[in-house]
């Protein structure tokens, strides 16, 4: 089980890397691009485990509506996921992405399968 799992979270940062500035998706955007629809716990999971890889901007992952859900993962304190996404022109209040539906990012649409 642990290769598949290394390998879904090598799949879900492929995926993460190809968002582009500016623009954030979902968790269950990115298990759906995956062909794992039930599977946005786990895109979760890996951004946890993400954390450390620069390469990977896992502030640029939120919840179905975007929310920050993910923000007390970050080093550099409880504001540093809004402070990365602000510094890329997104605007963030109370944890909430807004104009989502403008910057969100589907790789459904974005990428070739």
């Amino acid at each position: 089980m642990k290769d598949s799992q290394s390998n879904f979270f090598a799949d879900v940062y492929d995926v993460v890397r190809l968002i582009p500035k500016g623009r954030v998706t979902s968790y269950g955007a990115i298990a759906n691009y995956l062909g794992l629809k039930r599977s946005a716990r786990m895109v979760g999971w890996a951004m946890n485990q993400s954390h450390g890889d620069d390469s990977v901007p896992a502030h640029r992952v939120v919840n179905r509506n975007g929310v920050l859900s993910g923000k007390h993962f970050f080093s550099g304190g409880e504001h540093a996921m809004q402070q990365l996404l602000e510094a890329e022109g997104i605007k963030v209040i109370d944890d909430q992405i807004q104009d989502f539906k403008d910057v969100f990012w589907d790789p459904m649409s974005e990428l070739e399968l």
